[in-house]
């Protein structure tokens, strides 16, 4: 990967700019994505910040967690903040979460409010944003919950941040705990407010949730039975009721495993979700207006360990960040049917890909 980045053209409908999350010393490294040929390119480093493990866009700048034992001579990983200037990042700020292994951050629909969760740290920070910058963190928690698996739910594990489709409550991922703990949030203060929890199945650690476009229907990925809960989200209160459960392992495959993200298409037809150790994607029809779910088919994800995934803009090309096989892979999509190519259409070499942002 070269030291520097090169001169950033002017973004055009056939070429866009592409940051890429990676755990390793470089943090932040950008490409340029042609849609046409479904390739990727490296550019160069974006930002020296290291083991990244998420990245969000929110209003024309990033923001960036990293999974950290100290920043700044404390126990907490780090949260930082990048204006995006002609597909370039320029830092603007850079603070402390809340505790240690800061592996997800989340910016509400207003841009004002960010939210990080915390996974060996057990705990979650919001921040308020002003022009991209992030106060100190306004509010923290740490859990205390605990599940069944001795190996990995020993305490809780902050996994995820995430906020509801009017942007009133926040939610929070423990898959330590097996629970998602629900909160009213307040945008313009960054404060938050106890709300109620989600309980999932013990021992089945909910790892994320992603909202329907139908604003009424959530998914949480168990990664460690690899299930998906599909939730009713109800908008007085906030709370989360299960509907369905679905398995998805083939029935003859007794080895490890670990469910880990969804992508949903933007007109709800479709969601897709990966699974780790097992090495593969799962595609879905979804009925548009309940958010229930038909299997389709699994396929390749490319590589080992599938981190990340995620659509192109154009939606017929899923770019797959296979973590253990430092590689990037990329599918064709048919976007009326849904359906995954089998075959992968190109890739590229990155050191331990965490998270594609399209920007």
């Amino acid at each position: 990967m070269p030291a520097a980045m090169r001169a950033a053209g002017p973004v055009s409908a056939r070429r866009r700019r592409v940051f890429v999350g990676s755990h390793a010393a470089d943090g932040i490294l950008a490409f340029d994505w042609d849609e046409a040929s479904g390739s990727l390119t490296q550019v160069g480093v974006a930002a020296k910040v290291p083991n990244v493990a998420w990245l969000a866009l929110s209003g024309g700048f990033v923001y960036s967690a990293s999974e950290l034992d100290t920043f700044e001579g404390k126990p907490t990983g780090e949260v930082s903040s990048f204006r995006v200037v002609g597909g370039e990042l320029q830092p603007l700020s850079a603070r402390n979460s809340a505790g240690t292994g800061t592996c997800h951050v989340a910016v509400d629909a207003t841009g004002r409010m960010l939210l990080a969760a915390d996974y060996t740290g057990a705990s979650a920070a919001s921040f308020r944003i002003e022009d991209g910058k992030l106060s100190e963190a306004v509010w923290t928690e740490h859990y205390t919950e605990h599940g069944p698996n001795t190996d990995r739910q020993p305490t809780a594990h902050a996994h995820f941040a995430s906020f509801s489709p009017d942007n009133r409550f926040a939610y929070i991922n423990d898959l330590g705990g097996d629970s998602i703990h629900i909160y009213k949030a307040d945008a313009a203060t960054a404060r938050m407010a106890a709300a109620g929890t989600y309980h999932g199945a013990p021992g089945s650690g909910a790892r994320t949730l992603h909202f329907h476009p139908n604003g009424r229907t959530a998914y949480c990925m168990n990664e460690l039975v690899s299930t998906v809960d599909v939730l009713d989200w109800h908008q007085a209160d906030g709370f989360l009721k299960l509907v369905d459960r679905i398995e998805l392992l083939p029935a003859d495959y007794h080895g490890p495993t670990r469910g880990c993200d969804t992508v949903i298409s933007r007109d709800g037809r479709f969601v897709y979700f990966a699974n780790r150790d097992d090495n593969f994607l799962y595609a879905f029809h979804a009925d548009p207006e309940t958010g229930r779910l038909t299997a389709m088919k699994r396929s390749n994800c490319g590589g080992k360990t599938p981190r990340n995934f995620t659509l192109d803009p154009t939606e017929q090309w899923m770019l797959v960040a296979n973590q253990d096989s430092n590689l990037i892979s990329v599918f064709a999509r048919d976007p009326a049917t849904g359906e995954l190519a089998d075959e992968v259409k190109s890739s590229v070499a990155v050191e331990a890909p965490m998270r594609i942002l399209f920007v």
